[in-house]
């Protein structure tokens, strides 16, 4: 079975999410990071930004990849 790679990794700086994969922010938003403009934020990775929210790292990952395939797949339905 091929396993498919996720997009999004607790390693990647917060901005590089955001002009990498635009929707992210939307499910980064969801997940309680509110400050995700915030220019700080910009320079934390995925992991740094999760531990200062109390969020499991892995967690905001894996709902961010999750999100990100959903909206693959709706825009490959229309």
């Amino acid at each position: 079975m091929d396993e498919k790679k996720p997009k999004v990794t607790t390693d990647m700086l917060i901005g590089e999410i955001i002009v990498k994969y635009p929707d992210a922010a939307f499910a980064l938003m969801q997940c309680g990071m509110g400050c995700i403009g915030c220019p700080s934020s910009q320079g934390e990775t995925l992991e740094q930004a999760a531990m200062v929210h109390g969020m499991k790292p892995e967690e905001v990952c894996e709902y961010v990849n999750e999100y990100l395939e959903l909206q693959e797949y709706d825009a490959g339905r229309e």
